[in-house]
């Protein structure tokens, strides 16, 4: 078990004892994965916060960014304009440019949540999409061959670049047909299973062909296609754009049909 702060006993009533922290101690950890220069894209950030059970977090803000949290592992509490949001697996919360907020986890369990982030001119709502209840309407949820996608911020949401959602392979299930993008770069984020996913601009050029586990990520700019493949385990994924704000398959019907041999949008 982790250490955790160690609380000397108070001397008299209403004075509150000190409290030591050890300086190996896990506490609440911020990690980078990229920023636009690192991974080739013009808008994209992402991090990963790490709450151990009992902690809480300093005020977090991007001053210029509008920002999605993904509850990855765990449960966590987020304090965000005077309101507290309680996250479930696999929530999804839309943080408005500026907006500062807290995590904190009451849970026995640690607390995995991924922030993707993109520059924003404006401030929209607060917006929680709960998984519990989006995976369960069909108006959430794209059905084809082999996998479902669960829109979890659509374009009916309020932001400036963000779209994003959950897509769930089954096992030796391929994309088809192979789609890229004119006006959006996007990020994948492997959170369950194993697989491999492909980037090239053109089949001639496929050199970036990669194995995938839980906790890797993707990035693909603008005009490479991206194909992901699943192997003997089912296969889950956050994908999050910034540009114009679409799904492929509702933009293309012919990607819902699997029709084609490529699509560009």
């Amino acid at each position: 078990m982790a250490d955790q702060p160690v609380r000397a006993e108070s001397p008299a009533a209403g004075i509150k004892p000190g409290v030591l922290f050890r300086g190996a101690a896990s506490e609440v950890i911020f990690r980078q994965h990229f920023v636009p220069k690192t991974a080739n894209l013009q808008f994209l950030s992402c991090g990963e916060y790490t709450v151990p059970p009992g902690h809480a977090s300093v005020t977090f803000c991007r001053p210029e960014e509008e920002s999605l949290l993904f509850m990855w592992k765990g449960a966590a509490a987020v304090e965000l304009g005077g309101q507290t949001y309680d996250l479930a697996n696999y929530d999804t919360l839309y943080v408005p440019r500026g907006a500062g907020f807290r995590l904190s986890n009451p849970s026995a369990a640690p607390a995995v949540l991924i922030q993707c982030s993109a520059p924003a001119a404006r401030v929209h709502p607060v917006f929680h999409a709960r998984f519990a209840e989006f995976s369960a309407r069909e108006d959430r949820i794209r059905h084809l061959a082999g996998k479902d996608v669960y829109l979890m911020f659509d374009v009916g949401e309020g932001a400036d670049k963000l779209v994003a959602g959950y897509t769930f392979y089954q096992p030796h299930t391929r994309a088809w047909p192979p789609h890229n993008h004119t006006d959006q770069e996007e990020v994948y984020i492997f959170i369950k299973g194993h697989g491999a996913m492909e980037v090239y601009d053109t089949p001639e050029r496929l050199s970036f062909v990669y194995s995938l586990n839980e906790g890797d990520m993707v990035t693909i700019p603008i005009l490479n296609y991206h194909p992901v493949f699943s192997q003997e385990d089912p296969l889950h994924f956050i994908w999050c754009i910034a540009g114009e704000r679409y799904w492929v398959g509702d933009k293309n019907k012919d990607f819902m049909a699997g029709k084609g041999e490529s699509i560009t949008t």
